[in-house]
């Protein structure tokens, strides 16, 4: 990843004729760092507070560290006081969600469409923003592509 074209190394993932983004485990491995193997690919959650991103507000567009997918934007952003990066609303089409019934609690599992990436956890009903929405992301799952 250079710091002129963040997005270079996903451009050269195959990807099926839909566009998704499938490798097998050891390629994923291979592709991804540690932590983001155990968020992206076995569902794990860094611990509050420690991501970089959690605190982020630059503007630019977050991507999927998987894949390089555009899952959300700056504007959508806000800080919520969870401990991980908050944004209330999504790209069209570009997160999937599913029913999580892990930890004995009933949650929605958000995922990146293109790479079924694990992210974090939906929330709704809390209030923090007008769209009463908050997406809850691990840092190690997104990365940060600048404005420009």
């Amino acid at each position: 990843m250079t710091a002129s074209d963040p997005l270079a190394r996903y451009r050269e993932l195959p990807r099926s004729a839909d566009g998704k983004v499938n490798l097998d485990d050891d390629a994923w491995r291979s592709f991804l760092s540690p932590s983001e193997y155990r968020i992206l690919r076995e569902g794990g959650t860094e611990p509050a507070g420690t991501g970089p991103l959690t605190d982020h507000d630059a503007p630019g567009a977050y991507h999927c560290a998987g894949c390089g997918e555009h899952l959300y934007s700056s504007d959508h952003k806000f800080h919520s006081g969870c401990g991980w990066p908050a944004f209330d609303d999504e790209v069209p089409n570009a997160v999937t969600r599913l029913v999580d019934h892990s930890f004995g609690m009933r949650r929605t599992e958000i995922r990146c469409a293109t790479c079924d990436g694990h992210l974090g956890h939906v929330f709704e009903g809390e209030r923090l923003t007008a769209k009463n929405v908050r997406h809850c992301v691990n840092s190690a799952s997104i990365i940060f592509v600048p404005a420009g």
